[in-house]
């Protein structure tokens, strides 16, 4: 279920509220062991989601990056070609 979450920092562009909000649903659907919660804790399963959301937005506003940010597409690349050296995926 985790393997979704990616990170999220020093990127250009910066991560927006979707992917925020993507990674927190991951979180909680981890945490719960569920990817679809019951009716009687459908509340709570959204309202965590908010608040991860909301706090993680926080905390990615407030890091400092040393280095200069990642571009989206070279880093996307690169992950798709350690994909595909490792076997996981066969080329195109």
């Amino acid at each position: 279920m985790c393997r979704n979450i990616h990170t999220l920092h020093n990127f250009e562009p910066a991560a927006t509220s979707e992917e925020v909000h993507a990674a927190a649903l991951q979180y909680v659907r981890k945490i719960a062991g569920t990817t679809k919660p019951s009716k009687a804790n459908q509340d709570a399963f959204d309202q965590a989601v908010h608040e991860i959301a909301h706090i993680t937005q926080h905390l990615l506003d407030d890091l400092v990056a040393t280095t200069p940010p990642k571009n989206r597409e070279e880093e996307a690349a690169k992950a798709r070609a350690r994909a595909v050296r490792s076997g996981r995926y066969a080329t195109a």
